[in-house]
């Protein structure tokens, strides 16, 4: 196990990392968690009681996690990326909010086929037998399915001896804000103030917006001139292959695109986010394909809030697989979203939007 602060001062020496006083201000706290791990013993596992379907006692209290906030672009999933590099041989995982909270959905679902009466605790002390540190990136709660559960799932998972890094765009009060029920979720939101240090990742610079610009990948407005031009990438990408539809496999279920020739799809704005598509969907796209062409993203408001919010989780889970996205919209990334509800979630979202037209930016290796 190493030191946060060691890895992030040997990329600046390397010239792979610019210096920011904000991002060295909150290197302490991170490798504070680290210590207090490796203080604090792991807690042990039964196998019998595994095997029986038990649950674990109760865990002593272990360290103190991290809820690491602060505006899009100042290098919050960068440094998440340092403290799961420096953990070591601590068990970590690295994981995107949405694509976690994905699987606990669907283990809850097996835990009520299996006839379970609480299924959250076993599902929460699974994670528990495999992590010991587990770091999010970019919490944000926008379902109330998630909104329902989290606060159960984490204090079974803290109390189980797990730590918990995690990056949000916004301060604890705010998450789930004007949420369905959301009395029933204020809980959870002490239990982040109880177990894990709030801390405020101040910086002024958005190094998203900073990055130097590629080739032209995202064409406004959407018009017959950025179709000609999605068209003629399209004829080089895939040698002028006619596109056949393809069909995504989901949990039994079919997504389907229209146009496909390897691993590269196009489809309009409509037919990904009009239709009732959710998280595990999209990631199963992104799963599926290197490049994604979009048709025709529109002006987002409070008319078209479930496409909007469709859009957002799509972007996220091409975000994190590094699918390369080319696009013709209504206007730029930043102005697409201007006002109403989901329109400040969306600054994150605009954010990796312009991260993502930068050339050294791109599929994964």
């Amino acid at each position: 196990m190493g030191k946060v602060s060691d890895l992030y001062r040997q990329r600046v020496a390397a010239g792979k990392l610019r210096p920011d006083p904000a991002q060295e201000a909150v290197l302490p706290q991170m490798d504070r968690v680290l210590d207090e791990m490796a203080s604090t013993p792991a807690p042990k596992r039964s196998a019998w009681r595994a095997f029986l379907g038990v649950g674990n006692p109760q865990s002593p209290p272990g360290a103190r996690g991290l809820y690491l906030w602060g505006g899009v672009g100042r290098g919050k999933s960068m440094l998440m990326d340092l403290m799961a590099e420096a953990a070591g041989d601590i068990s970590c995982r690295r994981v995107h909010f949405h694509a976690f909270m994905q699987d606990i959905q669907a283990g809850l679902e097996a835990a009520r086929k299996r006839g379970e009466q609480d299924t959250v605790r076993p599902v929460a002390e699974a994670v528990a037998r495999e992590t010991r540190l587990l770091c999010f990136d970019e919490m944000q709660i926008t379902d109330i399915a998630d909104a329902m559960i989290v606060g159960r799932l984490f204090q079974v998972l803290f109390d189980q001896g797990v730590v918990v890094v995690t990056t949000s765009n916004r301060v604890p009060e705010d998450l789930y804000k004007h949420g369905l029920n959301r009395q029933l979720f204020l809980p959870f939101i002490d239990l982040i103030r109880q177990r894990m240090e709030v801390v405020c990742l101040d910086s002024q610079t958005d190094y998203r917006q900073n990055r130097a610009a590629g080739g032209q990948v995202w064409f406004t407005p959407a018009n017959a001139d950025a179709k000609a031009a999605i068209d003629a990438i399209w004829a080089d990408l895939t040698g002028s292959a006619a596109p056949e539809p393809c069909r995504i496999e989901v949990k039994g279920r079919q997504v389907e695109l229209a146009a496909c020739s390897g691993r590269v799809a196009r489809s309009s704005f409509w037919d990904l986010c009009g239709r009732p598509l959710g998280p595990a969907d999209y990631l199963a796209v992104a799963d599926a394909l290197d490049v994604l062409m979009i048709d025709g993203v529109p002006r987002l408001s409070a008319s078209n809030y479930n496409e909007a919010k469709r859009f957002v989780t799509l972007i996220d889970a091409l975000y994190e697989a590094h699918v390369r996205l080319i696009a013709s919209a209504a206007d730029e990334p930043e102005q697409l979203y201007n006002e109403g509800e989901g329109s400040f979630e969306f600054e994150r979202t605009a954010s990796r939007l312009r991260e993502m037209q930068d050339g050294a930016w791109g599929t994964r290796d």
